[in-house]
C-alpha cells in the first residue's frame, strides 16, 4: 500500500505546501492507517517468513527512475500490438464493406433513383461510414482489450501515483492525474471525472486541460498516419516498431503539454493554494479476461463506434453536398480550403486539413473521412482498402510529406474537443465563459506547437 502526499511523522515533505485543512485531513487519515496497522499486527499471525512480492513489484513500477522509462514501453508495446494485428483485419473489412457499396448503389439504379439521391446517400454517407468502420474497428477492437487490461491489473493507478509529483509541481491536483487517465476512453467522460477534486480552482484547471490527452475517437487517426508515414505500412518490422513509438510519443507529448498548461493556468487565470491528495494503490491482481473483452468491446469499442458511425454518415452527406455544389465553377468545400490554404501552409498543414477539423467538430472519428472526401471532391471516393491506399491519396495526390503528418497528428492531439465535450464543459462549469476558453486554450496551443514544429524545421532544412 502506498500513500502519496501523506504527512510522515517526521514531518512535511520539503517543498511541499499545505493549507490548514488539507493537513488536518492528512493527519486524520495517517492515523487511520496507523491504528489500522497496529490492529492488524495484534490479531494477524502468519507462519513462517512472508515475502511481499507486491510490495517489491510497486517499489519497481512506481521508482523516480524505472516508472516512467515502463510506462513508455507499456504504452509502445500496446500501440505496437495494435499496429501490427489491426493491418490485415482492416483491408479485409474495407473489401467486403466496400463490395457492400456496390450492391447497394445497384439497388439505387434498379429503383431509378435520381443521381443527386445516390450520390448522396451511397457515395456520401455510406462509403464515408464504410471507410470510418474499416478503419476504426480493427485498432479499437485490439487497442482497448489490451488497456483495459492494463486497468484491469491495477497498473493506471500505479501510473497516476509517478505523475501525482509532476501534478503538484505544476500547480495542479494530485487527482487530475486519475481525470486525465479518464480522459484516455473519452474527455467527456474525463471532465465529468473531474467531479472528484474538491478545490473548484483545481478542478477548472483539471477540466481545461483534459483535452490534451488522446481520446478514443483520435487514437484511429494518429495510429493510421503514424503507421503509414512514420513506420511501415507493410511489414510488421523495425518501422511497426518506430510507429507505435511516434504514438507512445504523442501520448507523451500530450500529458507534457497538460502539465504545462496547467502550470500556466495555475499561476494566470487560476491562481491559488495546491491541496493535498492521498492515493491508496489497489491490489495487483490477474486480469479477468472475459470481463475485460466484455467492457472493452461493449462499453469503448461498440459505444465509440456507434457514435462515430452516427455522425459519420450525415457528415459525409454534407460533405458530398459540399464537395458537388459549384459556386463560380468552384466547390462549396474547395473554396474554404483556399480561404484556409495560407494559415494551414504556416502551421504544415494545408487549408483542406484546417477545414476537416472545423467541419468534423461534431466528433473526432470523422476527421480523416472528412479529409478524404474533401480531397475527392472532385468525383467519386476511392476505395481506401489498406493503409498503403491511403498513404498513396495524401502523398501522390495531394503532397503530404513526413512534415505534414507530423503537423497533423500534433494538431490532432492538441485542437480544441468535440461537441460532445464542449458540452459536458458547459454543463458541469456552468458557464459559457470557461466554454469557451476550453475550446480556445487547445486551439492556440496547437496553432503554436504546428507553427514553431514546421517552420523550425523548415529553417533547418529538414523539410
Amino acid at each position: 500500500m502506498k500513500v502519496t502526499n501523506a504527512v510522515p511523522s517526521e514531518g512535511k515533505p520539503a517543498g511541499f505546501q499545505y493549507n490548514g485543512h488539507a493537513e488536518i485531513r492528512e493527519r486524520i487519515v495517517q492515523a487511520i492507517y496507523r491504528e489500522a496497522e497496529s490492529i492488524a499486527a495484534r490479531v494477524v499471525h502468519r507462519r513462517g517468513p512472508v515475502t511481499n512480492w507486491e510490495h517489491k513489484v510497486d517499489d519497481i513500477l512506481t521508482s523516480r527512475w524505472l516508472g516512467f522509462p515502463i510506462m513508455f514501453f507499456l504504452l509502445g508495446l500496446a500501440f505496437w500490438v495494435t499496429l501490427v494485428g489491426a493491418n490485415y483485419p482492416s483491408e479485409l473489412l474495407a473489401r467486403v464493406l466496400f463490395r457492400g457499396e456496390n450492391r447497394l448503389s445497384e439497388l439505387f439504379i434498379w429503383l431509378g433513383a435520381p443521381d443527386w439521391l445516390r450520390g448522396l446517400v451511397v457515395t456520401g454517407a455510406y462509403r464515408t461510414v464504410a471507410w470510418v468502420v474499416s478503419v476504426m474497428l480493427p485498432p479499437m477492437a485490439i487497442f482497448f482489450p489490451a488497456f483495459t487490461l492494463l486497468e484491469d491489473l491495477g497498473y493506471l493507478p500505479r501510473v497516476a501515483f509517478n505523475l501525482d509529483r509532476l501534478f503538484k509541481l505544476a500547480g495542479g491536483h494530485g487527482k487530475q492525474a486519475l481525470t486525465m487517465s479518464m480522459g484516455f476512453g473519452c474527455n467527456a467522460a474525463g471532465v465529468t471525472a473531474c467531479r472528484i477534486i474538491e478545490s473548484p480552482r483545481e478542478r477548472l484547471i483539471a477540466i481545461l486541460t483534459n483535452n490534451f490527452v488522446p481520446c478514443n475517437g483520435r487514437f484511429p487517426t494518429l495510429i493510421a498516419l503514424a503507421s503509414i508515414f512514420m513506420g511501415s505500412a507493410t511489414a510488421a518490422g523495425p518501422g511497426f516498431l518506430a510507429a507505435s513509438f511516434t504514438v507512445a510519443g504523442l501520448v507523451l507529448t500530450g500529458i507534457t503539454v497538460t502539465l504545462a498548461v496547467s502550470w500556466l493556468l495555475s499561476r494566470t487565470l487560476l491562481k491559488g493554494v495546491p491541496t493535498g491528495f492521498i492515493l491508496e494503490l489497489p491490489p495487483i491482481r490477474p486480469p479477468q479476461i472475459g470481463r475485460v473483452l466484455i467492457r472493452s468491446v461493449l462499453d469503448r469499442t461498440i459505444f465509440v463506434l456507434g457514435r462515430a458511425v452516427t455522425m459519420a454518415a450525415p457528415a459525409g452527406g454534407l460533405i458530398w453536398v459540399l464537395a458537388n455544389t459549384k459556386i463560380a465553377g468552384e466547390s462549396i468545400i474547395t473554396r474554404g480550403a483556399n480561404l484556409l490554404g495560407p494559415v494551414g501552409q504556416a502551421l504544415g498543414l494545408d487549408g483542406f486539413i484546417l477545414l476537416a477539423f472545423i467541419l468534423g467538430l461534431p466528433a473526432n472519428e470523422i476527421v480523416l473521412p472528412i479529409l478524404l472526401m474533401a480531397y475527392l471532391s472532385a468525383g467519386a471516393m476511392v476505395e481506401v482498402e489498406s493503409p498503403a491506399g491511403l498513404k498513396t491519396i495524401l502523398v501522390e495526390g495531394h503532397g503530404w510529406t513526413w512534415l505534414t503528418a507530423l503537423c497533423t497528428m500534433l494538431f490532432s492531439l492538441l485542437h480544441f474537443p468535440c461537441g460532445t465535450t464542449l458540452f459536458t464543459i458547459q454543463r458541469e462549469t456552468k458557464s459559457l465563459k470557461w466554454m469557451f476558453w476550453a475550446a480556445a486554450i487547445p486551439l492556440a496551443v496547437a496553432c503554436l506547437v504546428c507553427l514553431t514544429v514546421a517552420q523550425t524545421l523548415r529553417a533547418m532544412g529538414l523539410a
